[in-house]
């Protein structure tokens, strides 16, 4: 048996590798690499999907924080002129280093389902750079980025990647498909940067503000939820009826709130 398989899944990292060669030939039709593109991969793991990118001839990078694999990705790899090994955590990543062009980098990643939100966020701060994003996640996690108002999956993440991206729910994995299994279900999530945003907040960082007042107590209205930071006159002047809660407003309403933040002299945007 090779080196490649020996390595054992590590919890403090939240590792489960992806076996199913069916699963991988769909994960890689979904991405559709093409030579020449400029590509990320976050958490290659044993270089499950990392082979197929690699021989489809794109320019491949990827963040690897696993000093372990980083050898076997080292030796693996080490003839293959189109691959770049980092070794660090990708939620520490500067990605910018990557020099790629705006609107060009395709971000593909199995996230540790213990970091998955924050690496999100963190990509978002970036996603003037990004052209597309393919991520396996817990299921639940993907079911909340795509969403609708009016439902108990909508909230922060829902709000923040959809302000940003269009978000497509691609297909379910199941447990069976990792090495250790999870014990819960995956999917596979497309994000895809808005190439202009269909609502755009004044200052993002007082859409984020509002957005996690609002669901810090998603129970109660939003008088109440945001009376730190909009009086009731504020908020009925973004057109929105403060006797609703957080879940009930779309996206546009949040943004229109964010922007009455925005206009106060000293807004707290953080």
């Amino acid at each position: 048996m090779s080196q490649i398989y020996q390595h054992r899944a590590r919890k403090r990292f939240g590792q489960n590798f992806l076996h199913d060669t069916g699963v991988i030939d769909r994960i890689i039709r979904a991405i559709a690499p093409r030579e020449g593109d400029r590509m990320l991969e976050i958490g290659p793991g044993q270089g499950a999907i990392t082979q197929s990118l690699v021989d489809s001839g794109v320019q491949l990078d990827v963040i690897e924080i696993d000093l372990d694999l980083v050898s076997i990705l080292q030796d693996r790899f080490a003839l293959a002129k189109n691959f770049t090994l980092h070794e660090g955590d990708a939620l520490k990543f500067d990605f910018s280093r990557l020099n790629p062009e705006p609107s060009s980098l395709r971000v593909v990643g199995n996230l540790p389902y213990n970091i998955s939100t924050p690496l999100i966020f963190h990509l978002l701060n970036n996603a003037h750079l990004v052209r597309d994003m393919h991520f396996m996640l817990q299921k639940e996690v993907v079911e909340r980025m795509a969403a609708k108002p009016g439902g108990g999956d909508w909230g922060r993440l829902s709000i923040m990647v959809q302000y940003h991206c269009r978000v497509e729910h691609l297909f379910n994995v199941g447990p069976g498909s990792f090495s250790p299994p999870p014990k819960v279900d995956s999917a596979i999530v497309r994000l895809t940067p808005h190439a202009v945003l269909p609502h755009q907040a004044q200052d993002a960082r007082a859409l984020d503000r509002i957005v996690r007042e609002a669901f810090n107590q998603r129970r109660k209205t939003l008088r109440n939820t945001l009376k730190n930071v909009l009086s009731a006159e504020e908020i009925e002047a973004a057109g929105v009826d403060g006797s609703l809660r957080p879940e009930q407003l779309d996206l546009a309403a949040f943004v229109r709130l964010a922007d009455q933040l925005s206009a106060q002299p000293a807004a707290q945007l953080s």
